[in-house]
């Protein structure tokens, strides 16, 4: 699909390869693919092999919507006609629109993305849940703790949030958000967002690494049993540790910082009641269960956030490649100029405009 920006395919995964290859105990059969192994699916040394190219988007909600109640699945109708309704409104955002001929009077909204530039999925999840939360079993995130509400309608908070949603001038970088900075977009656990919704997973027998196509962040993950880092060393994507249960691959990831849900203009897709805490822990679980299947599960307990921890599942399709580049920062000359109007809000109230 269309990226803003194109680099050498082969650059990102003659580097991989490196990493992978690096290994004392790797050799050059480690790259062999999921569509060359044989079944169940193993590589050369006996590990599941969780390698190829994987794709998690879908129009299934993060959150079962109120008028479904306690329906846990859709039917094959209702599957059929939310699918049908996705497939019109794509046609109808790609139906040609009129040619502007006029500059935009001054100030005018120059929009942003058209549908050219996103992932426009048209498919629930194969299982038709009606919500990507299978726990708690209404299909809903749960409850708030009272530290939560009071956290995120603090007005230090309720600031940053309208200082990163452009309601109000930004002092700083600082006050940006993490992928204006080009930082960290997808948070852990991942979901699908607007667009390059693709994870490319390479493994020897020391580590599992998780290439997300989107600002290219890189998940590196031991498998050799060693400790989480100490708990003041934060870092974006946290510290991960795997191991093997049986076909399956468990993630266990803490020390994430500013931990949150990646939100887009899908609310079905957001968190959208605050980030978390920082005393978030994630379990992730994948497991190849067909050739073109990759299933995800995920745990998330934070008890300083949410009432009681809450699960989901999410299946990926394997896709073709290559993952081309998402070169985000490109001089980052976006982020100046949010922060030069933020600039001239502050002059323009000056000025009592």
């Amino acid at each position: 699909m269309p990226h803003r920006c194109l680099a050498n395919p082969g650059l990102v995964v003659a580097v991989f390869a490196l990493v992978v290859l690096s290994s004392p105990h790797a050799s050059a059969q480690a790259q062999t693919t999921a569509a060359d192994a044989a079944e169940p699916f193993l590589t050369p040394w006996g590990d599941p092999d969780l390698q190829s190219i994987w794709n998690n988007f879908t129009i299934t909600p993060l959150e079962r919507p109120a008028n479904l109640a306690d329906q846990e699945f859709l039917t094959a109708e209702e599957a059929a006609a939310l699918e049908q309704r996705a497939i019109e409104g794509i046609e109808r955002q790609n139906a040609p629109s009129e040619v502007r001929t006029e500059p935009l009077p001054v100030g005018g909204n120059v929009g942003a993305y058209n549908s050219y530039w996103t992932e426009q999925g048209t498919r629930v999840v194969p299982t038709r849940r009606t919500s990507l939360i299978v726990d708690p079993p209404n299909g809903r995130l749960p409850d708030l703790t009272a530290e939560a509400l009071a956290r995120i309608t603090s007005p230090e908070y309720r600031r940053l949030a309208d200082a990163k949603d452009g309601r109000v001038p930004a002092n700083g970088p600082e006050e940006m958000g993490l992928s204006e900075r080009c930082l960290w977009y997808r948070g852990i656990p991942s979901f699908p967002t607007g667009y390059n919704n693709n994870y490319q997973i390479f493994q020897n027998r020391e580590f599992v690494i998780i290439l997300q196509e989107h600002i290219h962040d890189v998940r590196v993950i031991p498998l050799d049993g060693r400790p989480h880092l100490p708990s003041h060393v934060r870092q974006w994507a946290g510290s991960s540790r795997g191991r093997w249960d049986g076909d399956t691959l468990v993630v266990e990831t803490t020390n994430l910082r500013q931990p949150f849900i990646r939100r887009w203009n899908r609310p079905e897709h957001s968190l959208s009641r605050g980030d978390m805490s920082d005393a978030v822990h994630v379990v992730e679980r994948f497991t190849r269960t067909e050739r073109d299947t990759l299933d995800y599960e995920f745990t998330v307990t934070d008890l300083k956030t949410w009432t009681r921890p809450w699960s989901g599942s999410l299946p990926m399709a394997r896709t073709d490649g290559p993952i081309y580049e998402f070169a985000c920062h490109e001089g980052n000359y976006g982020l100046a100029n949010m922060l030069a109007g933020s600039r001239a809000d502050e002059r323009a109230v000056g000025n009592g405009r």
